[in-house]
């Protein structure tokens, strides 16, 4: 995928899991929320994997080993092995040993995926500011990380160490909402230090560069569901990409997008990487997909049609990411999706 200006979802004639050799799948809110299997992802990945198409996930959550999540997974009906994951804690453990010498201590602010990650990379994880790290390193720690770990991280940030982030996502979903995320306790760091981290997780670099050394995808798809980490790190990766409906964003956040934030394909789970992608083609002066075709109005998106919601959606993004780009107007799309019931 070039990194152009993309102004509609684009459409597939084949199957995604024909399309594309490696599905680099993220975890919470596409595969599992809370711990359990969201509707249609057991069966959706297991016939994907049947014909013939790897699976790896790809997740910014540090808090578990590869281990446990391949576990986990494994437990739920979708048999995994600990290569198939791929975390932020592996991304950042790896950005630390790039510039610090083998052997160094690293204060270790969060989970064991985090201990396991560094000593994996010849590292020596430590719990305090006072036994002489040479860096710090910070990354989910699930509801039970005790407050004073983050003063921990404070005090030796204040003293000139380095400090590394394996992500900065402010939320993370599961079974009962969304909840606060690496990022909001990164947050609490930064604003007692004013120090800023090193970030390794999507959508930036080092994470993509991870998960590439560890799958050796040469036709990746990037699935996932939040627009500021599994798609912008698809755009800076120059893949394609798919957003699945099942986690944190919304059909009012996916019109909106900046173009670092559009996916290749929209679907509401997993089961749009079994079908083909219907194309988005313009109508006049708008965009038609299915039984729908959406226009931008002078201050409004408007819809016209029927059928299935998700082709609406689709023409409505095309609407929406066209006038965006042209700063034509000022999208109003809510009556749209409200009419998709979305």
């Amino acid at each position: 995928m070039s990194q152009e200006v993309r102004t509609r979802p684009d459409g597939s004639g084949q199957a995604l899991s024909e399309a594309y050799d490696t599905a680099l799948l993220d975890l919470d809110g596409v595969v599992y929320a809370g711990g359990s299997a969201i509707a249609h992802a057991v069966k959706s990945l297991g016939t994907a994997r049947a014909g013939g198409m790897h699976l790896a996930y790809v997740t910014n959550n540090a808090l578990r080993t590869p281990d446990t999540v391949a576990a986990h997974l494994t437990a739920l009906g979708i048999p995994t092995e600990a290569d198939d994951v791929i975390t932020s804690a592996q991304a950042v453990a790896r950005l630390i040993s790039e510039q610090m010498p083998a052997g160094a201590r690293v204060l270790v602010i969060g989970g064991e995926g985090l201990r396991v990650a560094l000593r994996e990379r010849g590292l020596e994880p430590v719990e305090s500011a006072d036994d002489d790290p040479a860096a710090v390193v910070q990354g989910f720690g699930g509801p039970d990380l005790p407050w004073g770990r983050f003063a921990e991280a404070s005090f030796a940030i204040a003293r000139g160490v380095p400090w590394y982030a394996s992500n900065t996502d402010l939320t993370i979903p599961g079974a009962r909402g969304i909840a606060p995320g690496n990022g909001a306790a990164v947050q609490v760091v930064r604003i007692a230090t004013g120090a800023e981290p090193q970030v390794a997780g999507k959508p930036l670099p080092p994470m993509h560069r991870e998960t590439i050394l560890r799958t050796g995808a040469e036709r990746p798809l990037v699935v996932g569901d939040r627009l500021d980490t599994d798609i912008e790190g698809a755009f800076n990766g120059e893949v394609d990409s798919l957003l699945v409906l099942t986690g944190v964003t919304d059909g009012a956040q996916l019109l909106a997008a900046p173009p670092q934030h559009r996916p290749t394909y929209v679907d509401a789970d997993l089961r749009g990487m079994l079908t083909g992608q219907p194309e988005v083609v313009e109508a006049g002066a708008g965009f038609r997909c299915g039984g729908w075709t959406a226009t931008a109005g002078e201050e409004r998106l408007e819809l016209d049609g029927e059928g299935e919601a998700l082709d609406g959606l689709r023409a409505l993004c095309a609407a929406a990411w066209t006038a965006a780009g042209e700063g034509s107007c000022e999208l109003d799309g809510e009556k749209a999706l409200a009419r998709l019931g979305l």
